[in-house]
């Protein structure tokens, strides 16, 4: 980390593997205020106060922000107090019951949360002039390059235009939407505006990260009961044994580590090598071409565009 990166904003701050992001950067020397960006103010005061007493520092803000609502993320940003040096994109999942649900903006709820949201709040920083440099961190996931083991494939769109990333946007490419299926994808289509990003914006660093198999978060209270007992009860356990799958703590460094090592090069994405979801960080660019055709990552930024209101 370099010497003024020590303001961060973390979204889906209050719990999981935000909150912990948050623990592990307050106990470095140079961090001198976090923005924990939530949707709850309950929960916010709550992850404060427990982040407080965790790490004997007080220098945590509240940013409420619900990353499913465009003008409630551009309001957030016009009401920081000052500017941030590092963003980590982290709220987001599968998504519960309302994730097929299309919004106000045209995309399905588990877009919105997981992306349109997110770039909402990246222009805005840097529109205000709150975000120069440092470096933004994109949490995608090992399932927007495939999870064969988990059963989730690799995107494969037709032409990967405009219009098939679009498709993903507005739930149109699934039919009948089933939350499991699209997240991949939706994570690819984050992923490829991160890299776009990356070039458009040379004075910041973009980069992508996956937490990877991470036990302890709520990601399996957001899908059906079914679902949620083959992740809880057999594929975590499962994968922990094979080495496959982390603690809360693990996951949480990955996203420490991009942040504060640039190392980790602007417009990539570091996940675990395939068909892992655990281990080293590793550059996916070598495992899915895709991921580094400078078009396609263009086509995704544009299709994003198309659904961010005026």
């Amino acid at each position: 980390m370099t010497a003024t990166q020590t303001s961060f904003l973390i979204t889906g701050a209050n719990g999981g593997l935000g909150k912990d992001a948050a623990r592990q950067l307050a106990m470095l020397p140079e961090t001198t205020r976090i923005y924990l960006a939530c949707r709850s103010e309950q929960k916010a005061l709550v992850a404060k106060a427990e982040l407080e007493a965790a790490t004997g520092k007080h220098i945590f803000e509240i940013a409420l922000m619900d990353t499913s609502d465009v003008d409630s993320v551009r309001s957030a940003v016009g009401a920081l107090s000052g500017s941030v040096d590092g963003v980590i994109l982290n709220a987001g999942g599968p998504g519960g019951a309302s994730a097929g649900k299309v919004t106000s903006d045209g995309v399905v709820h588990s877009f919105a949360v997981n992306v349109l949201g997110h770039v909402a709040l990246v222009d805005a920083l840097i529109a205000s002039g709150k975000l120069t440099s440092g470096v933004v961190a994109y949490v995608s996931s090992e399932a927007a390059r495939g999870i064969p083991a988990m059963g989730m494939k690799r995107p494969n769109l037709a032409s990967s235009s405009v219009d098939d990333f679009a498709s993903i946007a507005d739930g149109s490419l699934f039919g009948k939407f089933d939350a499991m299926v699209a997240y991949g994808p939706i994570k690819y289509m984050g992923t490829m505006w991160m890299s776009a990003m990356a070039r458009r914006n040379p004075d910041i660093r973009f980069v992508t990260v996956s937490p990877g198999a991470t036990s302890g978060t709520n990601a399996a209270d957001q899908v059906n009961a079914f679902q949620r007992f083959l992740f809880t009860r057999v594929a975590y356990p499962l994968m922990t044994l094979l080495g496959r799958a982390h603690g809360l703590e693990h996951g949480a460094k990955r996203y420490v580590d991009v942040v504060t090592d640039d190392k980790f090069e602007t417009g990539h994405f570091y996940a675990s090598q395939w068909p892992s979801t655990s281990g080293p960080l590793v550059d996916q660019g070598p495992i899915f071409e895709d991921l580094t055709n400078v078009k396609f990552q263009d086509n995704a930024y544009e299709a994003v565009q198309r659904f961010l209101p005026a």
